[in-house]
C-alpha cells in the first residue's frame, strides 16, 4: 500500500510517499480502507521528536491520528463490526498511521461513522472531539450553569469544545483573532475575546474551568481567572504525575513529570485550584456518544481545507502555520 512516512525525527524532516507492507490484523482488529484522514498539530510534534520520551515510536513511521473509511476485513474475535461498515476512529497510541491507504485498528477504538457526515467531515472529528469530551466531561465534570474558558476557539479542539460546552449548558468564553470573532460567536461562544486587542485576564473572573491549549505564560494567567476550587486542564503541558501514572511510565519519567509540572502545581495549590494535564486517548465508546450528538445536529464538524493525498506534506505545513479554522483533512480515496 502507499503511505507517507518519516525516516527520522526532526523539524526539517519531510513526509515522503512510499510503498510499504499492508497491515496485519490481530484477532481484535478491523482493517479499514482509508477514505479520509485529518491532520493534527500532534502529528507535527511527533515528527519533531517532542514526544519521544512518552511515545518512543520507531522510524520509519507513518503519522496520522484520525481516520474515516470502510472496514474490509475483521479479526477472529471482532463482534461489533463487519466488512462494509463505514467507520471512524482515533487509533490508539503506538498504532497510529492514517496517512496511508489502509490501517488496522482495535475494534474498541472504532465507532460507526455519523450518518449525516461525509468521509471528509467524519475524519475531522475523532481526536479533537475525544479531547474535548475527556477534558470537559471526564476531567472537569462540567455542569449546566458553570463557566468555562476554552482557549483558541477557532482551532480544531476549540471549535468542538465550544459546541460541547454549550450543549452541557455552560457559559463559554474563548479567545480568537480579530477576523474570527463573529464566526466563533456563531459556534455558540458567549464571550469572545480578541487576543490581538484584549487581555482575557482583565475580562474573565470566577470561572469554574479553563481548557488551556497555549503557552506557559497563558497557562499561568489562566490560574487567575479561576475561582477557588476551579479546574485548570491543559492539553499543551506540562505533563504531571497523574498523567505519568495513567500511561504507566517508570519511576525516572514520573520524577521528570513531577519536576516539569512542579511550578504550575504549586501556583495552582496556592490559589486553591486543581491543575491536570490531558493527553487524550482512543476510546470508541466515547466516540459513539459523540456520534449521537453529531447525528442529532448538536455538534457539527468544522473543516477548513481539504488536500489530496499527494499533498499531505502541504497539509501538515498548513496546520503548522496556525492559520487553520477548524480542521485540515486529506482525501486518500
Amino acid at each position: 500500500m502507499k503511505a507517507f512516512i518519516i525516516d527520522r525525527y526532526g523539524k526539517k524532516e519531510k513526509l515522503h510517499l512510499q510503498e510499504i507492507a499492508e497491515p496485519v490484523i490481530k484477532e481484535n482488529d478491523v482493517l479499514i480502507r482509508i477514505y479520509s484522514a485529518s491532520v493534527n498539530l500532534l502529528d507535527s510534534k511527533i515528527k519533531n521528536g517532542e514526544f519521544k520520551l512518552i511515545l518512543p515510536y520507531k522510524t520509519p513511521l507513518v503519522l496520522g491520528h484520525d481516520v474515516a473509511g470502510v472496514i474490509i476485513k475483521t479479526g477472529a474475535n471482532v463482534s461489533r463490526f463487519k466488512a462494509g461498515d463505514e467507520v471512524y476512529a482515533r487509533p490508539a497510541d503506538h498504532r497510529i498511521g492514517t496517512f496511508a491507504e489502509l490501517i488496522a485498528v482495535d475494534e474498541a477504538d472504532v465507532a460507526l461513522k455519523p450518518k449525516k457526515l461525509t468521509m471528509e467531515e467524519a475524519a475531522s472529528i475523532p481526536l479533537v472531539a475525544l479531547t474535548a469530551w475527556q477534558a470537559l466531561v471526564e476531567k472537569a465534570d462540567l455542569k449546566k450553569g458553570q463557566k468555562v474558558f476554552i482557549q483558541a476557539g477557532s482551532g480544531g479542539v476549540g471549535t468542538i469544545a465550544i459546541q460541547l460546552a454549550k450543549y452541557i449548558g455552560a457559559t463559554v468564553a474563548t479567545t480568537t483573532g480579530t477576523t474570527n470573532v463573529t464566526w466563533v460567536k456563531a459556534l455558540g461562544a458567549d464571550v469572545v475575546i480578541d487576543y490581538k486587542k484584549e487581555d482575557f485576564e482583565a475580562i474573565l473572573h470566577d470561572y469554574d474551568v479553563v481548557l488551556n491549549s497555549q503557552d506557559t505564560s497563558t497557562l499561568e494567567k489562566s490560574l487567575r481567572v479561576l475561582k477557588p476550587g476551579g479546574k485548570l486542564i491543559s492539553i499543551s503541558g506540562p505533563p504531571d504525575t497523574g498523567f505519568a501514572k495513567e500511561i504507566g511510565l517508570g519511576w525516572p519519567l514520573k520524577m521528570l513529570m513531577a519536576l516539569l509540572s512542579l511550578g504550575i502545581r504549586r501556583k495552582a495549590k496556592r490559589r486553591g485550584v486543581d491543575y491536570s494535564f490531558l493527553f487524550m486517548r482512543a476510546e470508541g465508546s466515547q466516540l459513539s456518544r459523540i456520534t449521537a450528538l453529531i447525528d442529532a445536529g448538536i455538534i457539527n464538524p468544522v473543516v477548513d481545507k481539504v488536500f489530496p493525498f499527494a499533498k499531505t506534506e502541504e497539509a501538515l505545513t498548513y496546520v503548522e502555520s496556525g492559520r487553520a479554522k477548524g480542521k485540515v483533512v486529506i482525501n486518500i480515496r
